[in-house]
């Protein structure tokens, strides 16, 4: 087994993409279950191929950018195996002048959770953990995760929340049971107030709690918001004000590859959302460069 350690030159990249979800392994197994993914192709209107790690590598490094790349276990909710972030670090890995492996750990596996993600960081040598509360279903803001919060903050890796509504399980009955309120930006408050030195990234503009988001994250210093999820053609205006003053140090590039692509961000961004051009360098790759700590 390799563990992973960046090899990646800021010098030959124009960006790095802080939001890539790998959905099928190198074995053929997707993600999420059947149901869940044709709805949220639907949703996405996105019905393209689910490309496997190392396509992923090479679609990156053709445009010149690196990306942070990880699954999402949530394998209690629902009811179906995760990817395995140690073979997503492996890979990872082997390309690491592109790619930058994020782990995930099911919450709701407990004492498990907190043990897997000690070996994710101290064996495969994650740079951070994706989760996803509504997906998942747990509630960020509860004491029984703070255990795994610890793990992370002395580590000094990233901890990435979705936040915000989502697509995966929209437009089924019930929306699949999930609840929409447990990706409100505001119960990170708690935590990122508990946990000063870890470093969390509220995903996506924060719908319908974007206001909640930008005050997370004025008030918590450890907080960094990214820009995936969406075209920037529909942006929130305060979010879009935000990234272009007081929070521009802490706004990430992020496309959520491979329902977005940062061909269609970058396309959107440069003709619909009125960022101001000094402001790009940091959100496409400085910004991100100084949160994972490559290039010194």
């Amino acid at each position: 087994m390799t563990r992973y350690e960046p090899r990646i030159d800021l010098d030959a990249i124009t960006a790095i993409d802080v939001h890539v979800h790998i959905e099928v392994d190198a074995h053929g197994h997707a993600s999420l279950p059947a149901d869940i993914a044709e709805a949220a192709s639907a949703y996405f209107r996105a019905d393209g191929p689910r490309p496997d790690l190392e396509s992923i590598a090479d679609y990156y490094r053709e445009r010149k950018m690196a990306a942070v790349v990880f699954t999402v276990d949530a394998h209690t909710q629902l009811g179906h195996p995760a990817l395995s972030s140690a073979e997503i670090a492996e890979g990872a890995a082997r390309n690491s002048d592109v790619l930058i492996p994020f782990g995930s750990v099911d919450p709701r596996a407990g004492a498990d959770a907190v043990d897997r993600a000690r070996r994710l960081i101290d064996e495969n040598g994650v740079r951070g953990f994706k989760f996803h509360p509504t997906v998942q279903g747990f509630d960020p803001s509860d004491e029984a995760h703070f255990p795994l919060y610890e793990v992370l903050q002395d580590a000094g890796v990233v901890a990435l929340f979705h936040t915000g509504q989502t697509g995966i399980g929209a437009g089924m009955r019930g929306g699949r049971g999930f609840l929409l309120g447990l990706s409100n930006p505001m119960l990170l408050d708690p935590v990122a107030a508990r946990f000063p030195d870890l470093q969390f990234i509220m995903a996506h503009p924060s719908v319908p709690w974007q206001d909640e988001a930008l005050a997370v994250a004025t008030h918590k210093h450890n907080t960094w918001i990214d820009l995936s999820g969406w075209s920037p053609t529909y942006f929130p205006e305060s979010l879009v004000r935000a990234a272009n003053s007081y929070l521009k140090k802490r706004v990430l590039f992020g496309s959520d590859f491979p329902l977005l692509t940062p061909d269609r961000w970058m396309k959107d961004a440069g003709s619909a959302a009125s960022f101001k051009p000094e402001v790009m360098p940091g959100i496409l790759k400085h910004n991100a460069a100084r949160l994972l700590g490559l290039g010194g």
